[in-house]
C-alpha cells in the first residue's frame, strides 16, 4: 500500500480523499493556487505545495506542476478527484513515465471513454444502444446548422471533453444552434482547453440515470447499483439519489450488466460511471462513461456501505476487489443536495464572497437516519470567482425514500450559511414539492416546475400559524432576557401581556397567550386563529437555529436578526417578522411603503464576473432577445439579452473588466 499520495484537486473532493487516506494510514499532499492558500484541504493535508496563480489554467490544470510537487514531496501516487486533470490521458501517461501511480483507469480506457465522441464510436462498435447523433467534429456554426437539421430538433450541443454541464447547450431551432455552438465551444475552451463539440438528438422528457462500476487489474468488474440524477439546472446536476425511484429490477440488471461489459471491453480499472438517458418506457441509451469519481458518489456509498475512494486506492495499489457481484446489495435510500453559491431568486446566478457564517447540521447516525456533509469550506472562507460554485454536498440516508427526503428537509432547515447567496431555499422547497416526492422526474423538472424562476414560497394558513408561533416565542424570550438584566432600571414586574399581533411579510396575525412561561426552556400555550397550540423550544437569543415543537409538529427553522424584527427561513419560505401590541400594529399599518428605484433603463451585472464581450455599440437600436453582453462567472458564460426593443445609450464596461453585482454595464435611452 502507498505511504503517501498527492491529491491533484481542491475543495470538497480533496477533503473527501484526505479523510479516507487518513483512515487508511496514508499520508497526503495538497496542492493549492494563490486563491486557495488558506483553503480547508490545505489545512487538512499532511503537506502542501503551492502550484501557481488563481486561474486553473495556470495551476490545477498544469500537469508539470503536479508532477514536480510529487517529486518534491515523495508522493507515490496521485488521486485526481473529478474535473481538472482527472480525465486527461496525457496526464496519466506522464505520471506513469515518472514512475508515479495514477489512482484511476489506464490511459487506454481514458482515451476510449473519456472523450465523448470517441466513446460513442466505441459504444456503437460494441453494440451498445446510443442516442442518435453526429459523432464527428463540428467545424463551424454553418456545419452545426446542417447537422442539426439532419438529426432533427431539438438537439444537444456538447463539448467533447466536457463535464459538469460546462460546454453544453440545447437548441430547439436553427437560430439557437448557431448561438449555442459558439457558447459551447467558448466554454469548452476555457474550462477544458479543448473546443471540440459534437451534436446529438435531445431525448424529450428524459431521465438521467447512471451506473457505478468498480474494476480491478485482475479482470474483476462489478456494478454498485444506479443513481438518479434527473434534477438538473442548465444541464448541471443539483440533487441526486440512489437508487432510482423509476427503475425496476430487470432494467437495473440490464443496465448494470451492459455497463460491466463496456468496462471490460476497455480493460477498465478503478471506479467509473456509465451514464444513460432513460425514456418514459424505460428504454435506455448510453450517454457517456466518466472515467473518474463522480461528484455524487456519496449516495452510492451510503446505500452499499462501500467506500469508493478506498477501493480506488486499493485497486491502484494492485489489490483485488474484496467482493463479487452477488455480494453487492442496496440498503435503504440516500439523497444528495448540492449546495451552490448562487442566487435562486436571480435565476441561480453565481454569488461570490466570504462565508460570514457557516454552520452545517450535525453529521452522524441516529436511530432512523444518517446525515453526511462533504465540504471544502469553513466559516470565514472565501468563495472565489475562479472555480465552480459548490459549497457542500449534504447527504441523508434512511430506510425509505420519503424518510430520506424528510431527513434532508430537516437537515437543510438547520444548515446556516451567511455572507453569500446560495440555493438552500430552493433545495428546501424542493423537498416539499409533490412531484419530487412522488418520483415523477425528468431532466426538465426545474424548467417545467419553475418556468419563471424560483421565488420564495408563500406560506399557507397552517404554515403562517407555525411561523407566527416561532416569531412570538423568540420575541418573548428576548423580552424576558432584557427584563432580567442585573443593572436594568425597571418598574415592578407586570403580568405578561395576553394579546399580540405578529406581522409576517405584509400580513398581520393576532395571537393570544393562554398559559406558560417565557423563560428558557420556553413553553407556552397560544391561540392562533381558531387553533390552540403548545409551543416549546430551547432557543436562546443569538442562536441561528430554532428547534422545538409547535403542537405536535417538530420544527427546525433558521433565525436571522433584521431591522426591528427577525427573518425566518423554513422549507423554502423566507419571511420577515415583527411582533407588536395591537395598538402598535394599528399604527404600523399607516406607515408608508418605500418603493425600489427604477432600473428599467439600465443593464446591471447580475453577478460578480468578467465581461467577455459587449455585443452592441452606443446609439444602436436593439430588438428584444438580442445579445447585449456576455459575462463569465465560475467557468460559465452568461448571455445578457435585451428584454424589450431599445436604443443603446452609454456603455460603461468593456471586455476584460471584472464587475461587481449590480454594476451598470450600459444605459438605454
Amino acid at each position: 500500500m502507498f505511504k503517501k499520495i498527492l491529491i491533484a484537486n481542491r475543495g470538497e473532493i480533496a477533503c473527501r480523499v484526505i479523510k479516507t487516506a487518513r483512515r487508511m494510514g496514508i499520508l497526503t499532499v495538497a496542492v493549492y493556487s494563490d486563491a486557495d492558500r488558506d483553503a480547508l484541504h490545505v489545512e487538512m493535508a499532511d503537506e502542501s505545495v503551492h502550484i501557481g496563480p488563481a486561474p486553473a489554467a495556470e495551476s490545477y490544470l498544469v500537469a508539470d506542476k503536479i508532477i514536480a510537487a510529487c517529486k518534491q514531496t515523495g508522493a507515490e501516487a496521485v488521486h485526481p478527484g473529478y474535473g481538472f486533470l482527472s480525465e486527461r490521458a496525457s496526464f496519466c501517461a506522464a505520471l506513469e513515465k515518472e514512475g508515479i501511480v495514477f489512482i484511476g483507469p489506464k490511459p487506454k480506457a481514458i482515451e476510449a471513454m473519456g472523450d465523448k465522441i470517441e466513446s460513442k464510436k466505441f459504444a456503437n462498435a460494441a453494440k451498445v444502444s446510443t442516442v442518435p447523433g453526429h459523432l464527428g467534429i463540428i467545424d463551424d456554426a454553418d456545419h452545426a446548422e446542417r447537422i442539426a437539421a439532419e438529426i432533427g430538433y431539438p438537439v444537444m450541443i456538447k463539448a467533447s471533453a466536457g463535464g459538469g454541464g460546462k460546454g453544453m447547450r440545447i437548441a430547439w431551432s436553427k437560430d439557437e444552434v448557431r448561438d449555442g455552438f459558439e457558447r459551447a465551444r467558448s466554454e469548452a475552451k476555457s474550462s477544458f482547453g479543448d473546443d471540440r463539440v459534437f451534436i446529438e438528438k435531445f431525448v424529450v422528457d428524459p431521465r438521467h440515470i447512471e451506473i457505478q462500476v468498480l474494476a480491478d487489474a485482475h479482470g474483476n468488474v462489478v456494478y454498485l447499483g444506479e443513481r438518479e440524477c434527473s434534477i438538473q439546472r442548465r444541464n448541471q446536476k443539483v440533487v441526486e439519489e440512489a437508487p432510482s425511484p423509476f427503475l425496476d429490477e430487470a432494467t437495473r440488471k440490464a443496465m448494470g450488466e451492459q455497463s460491466v461489459a463496456l468496462a471490460k471491453a476497455v480493460d477498465y480499472q478503478s471506479a467509473g460511471t456509465v451514464e444513460f438517458i432513460v425514456d418514459r418506457d424505460r428504454n435506455f441509451y448510453f450517454l457517456e462513461m466518466n472515467t473518474r469519481l463522480q461528484v455524487e458518489h456519496p449516495v452510492t456509498e451510503l446505500v452499499t456501505g462501500i467506500d469508493l475512494v478506498e477501493q480506488m486506492i486499493r485497486v491502484a495499489a494492485g489489490e483485488k476487489l474484496p467482493f463479487k457481484q452477488a455480494d453487492i446489495g442496496l440498503n435503504g435510500w440516500a439523497i444528495e443536495s448540492r449546495l451552490y453559491a448562487e442566487d435562486p431568486y436571480r435565476n441561480f446566478l453565481p454569488s461570490i464572497g466570504r462565508l460570514t457564517r457557516y454552520r452545517p447540521p450535525r453529521e452522524g447516525r441516529t436511530e432512523t437516519s444518517v446525515v453526511r456533509n462533504d465540504t471544502g469550506v469553513f466559516e470565514g472562507a472565501e468563495i472565489s470567482m475562479y472555480y465552480d460554485p459548490m459549497i457542500a454536498k449534504l447527504c441523508t440516508w434512511a430506510p425509505t425514500r420519503l424518510e430520506a427526503i424528510e431527513a434532508m428537509g430537516e437537515a437543510l432547515d438547520g444548515f446556516v450559511v451567511d455572507g453569500i447567496e446560495h440555493n438552500m431555499p430552493f433545495l428546501s422547497a424542493l423537498m416539499k414539492h409533490p412531484r419530487w416526492r412522488e418520483g415523477r422526474l425528468s431532466t426538465g423538472f426545474i424548467a417545467e416546475e419553475y418556468p419563471d424562476g424560483f421565488a420564495p414560497v408563500t406560506p399557507d394558513e397552517d404554515q403562517t400559524a407555525l411561523l407566527s408561533a416561532i416569531a412570538l416565542s423568540c420575541s418573548l424570550i428576548e423580552s424576558n432576557r432584557r427584563e432580567r438584566y442585573a443593572d436594568r432600571l425597571r418598574p415592578a414586574a407586570a403580568p405578561l401581556r395576553e394579546s399580540w399581533v405578529v406581522k409576517l411579510g405584509a400580513d398581520y396575525l393576532p395571537v393570544t397567550l393562554l398559559e406558560g412561561v417565557a423563560t428558557i426552556p420556553f413553553e407556552m400555550d397560544m391561540r392562533i386563529g381558531s387553533q390552540t397550540v403548545t409551543v416549546a423550544t430551547d432557543w436562546r437569543p443569538g442562536d441561528s437555529v430554532w428547534a422545538g415543537t409547535v403542537g405536535d409538529r417538530k420544527l427546525t427553522a433558521q433565525i436571522r436578526t433584521v431591522l426591528n424584527g427577525l427573518r425566518i427561513d423554513w422549507q423554502g419560505i423566507s419571511v420577515r417578522t415583527r411582533v407588536f401590541t395591537p395598538r402598535q400594529a394599528e399604527l404600523d399599518k399607516l406607515m408608508p411603503v418605500k418603493l425600489p428605484p427604477d432600473t428599467s433603463k439600465l443593464l446591471l451585472c447580475p453577478m460578480p464576473g468578467l465581461v467577455v464581450a459587449i455585443a452592441v455599440a452606443e446609439g444602436q437600436e436593439v430588438k428584444a432577445g438580442e445579445t447585449l453582453a456576455i459575462v463569465e462567472a465560475m467557468k460559465m458564460e452568461n448571455v445578457l439579452r435585451a428584454e424589450r426593443d431599445l436604443v443603446i445609450g452609454k456603455i460603461n464596461a468593456k471586455p476584460g473588466e471584472s464587475l461587481a453585482v449590480d454594476a451598470v454595464i450600459m444605459e438605454f435611452t
